[in-house]
């Protein structure tokens, strides 16, 4: 799958057919982290400990030359902590991948239908016209019943958003039409890929304030509601609210240090990370296997360059309809 961000940090993971690549967190090398098969596994790939040593390994280590911090540090609860922490990390980062590409996917989608469309209408009315000419010039059965067709892609049953003046399609109301009636401002996107500023802003607070991260229910529900918040100023490429958003956060209540569970909990986080993962992995190969995703792997440095060069091939094939058209109308009596 195309990288959702061509220039990622080495931070930021890449996913290549609904798989991410992506480092330990920064300072941080992990005693263990998830298998394929979603288990927990140590650095040299041996199952890890599902239950808590006694307290006689940690004075055995220290009585071998161990102080008792550096035993604490290798009981199990603690390489198991470590390893929840490279998860969730993992997670998050991969999670900043598949929206980052989402949002890529949804723009290109809108802005091509916006810029595009009345160009790729204008070659189905030239179309239209051409099979219309010939058919008068040879008056061959097969001839009109052509240029009745190219006519009827012309003049298509009225959809849905015709009926409701561009509020809505049959998968529901359009974005501008939510905003509107949110009393949210109606900012369509203006680019495919937002600013690097933007990328980097969102990036940065999807990473403070990811639910993933809560310690209990209220503040998983506090940082949904503010994630989304995130989440649609980045679709819209607003670094003004970006900033607002991110100083918003920085002056809020600061979330609570993480405190080692029992081992059996920490299992119980690591099945659960395993499992949103998967959810994720469907999300991106859906992505991927998309019409507008296909197209985005055609230019997956410059998607804005894309929809240039497709504007240009377009204006080519309108330039060849019309020059046909005057051939055939010129030699008509």
């Amino acid at each position: 799958m195309t990288t959702p961000e061509a220039d990622q940090s080495q931070s930021e993971p890449a996913f290549e057919g609904g798989r991410e690549h992506s480092g330990a967190p920064e300072g941080e090398t992990p005693h263990a982290s998830p298998g394929d098969d979603g288990r927990l596994t140590d650095a040299e790939g041996a199952d890890a400990p599902s239950g808590v040593q006694g307290e006689g390994q940690t004075e055995d280590r220290a009585d071998a030359g161990q102080s008792p911090a550096q035993a604490a540090e290798d009981r199990p609860e603690a390489r198991l902590e470590r390893a929840v922490r490279a998860a969730e990390q993992a997670l998050i980062e991969f999670e900043i991948a598949v929206e980052t590409f989402r949002v890529e996917v949804d723009n290109f989608s809108r802005l091509h239908h916006q810029k595009l469309g009345p160009m790729y209408s204008r070659l189905d009315e030239l179309d239209a016209q051409i099979a219309e000419a010939r058919a008068a010039l040879t008056g061959d059965p097969e001839d009109i019943f052509k240029a009745h067709e190219a006519r009827a892609r012309v003049m298509p049953m009225p959809g849905v958003e015709e009926l409701f003046h561009g509020w809505m399609d049959s998968d529901g109301l359009f974005p501008e039409a939510v905003a509107m009636l949110t009393d949210q401002p109606v900012r369509p996107p203006q680019r495919v890929r937002p600013s690097e500023e933007a990328r980097k802003l969102f990036r940065e607070l999807v990473r403070k304030a990811h639910p993933d991260l809560a310690q209990d229910d209220d503040e998983r529900k506090r940082r949904d509601d503010f994630i989304a918040r995130v989440n649609s100023a980045y679709a819209r490429g607003d670094e003004a609210l970006l900033r607002e958003l991110a100083a918003e956060w920085a002056a809020g209540p600061a979330p609570e240090e993480w405190k080692p569970s029992r081992s059996e909990e920490l299992y119980a986080r690591l099945e659960w990370l395993s499992q949103r993962k998967e959810m994720l992995t469907l999300v991106a190969r859906e992505l991927e296997e998309s019409a507008i995703g296909a197209m985005l792997k055609m230019a997956p440095e410059d998607p804005d360059r894309l929809l240039e060069e497709i504007a240009e091939q377009l204006l080519t094939q309108v330039g060849e309809r019309e020059h046909e058209l005057a051939t055939l109308i010129a030699q008509g009596p």
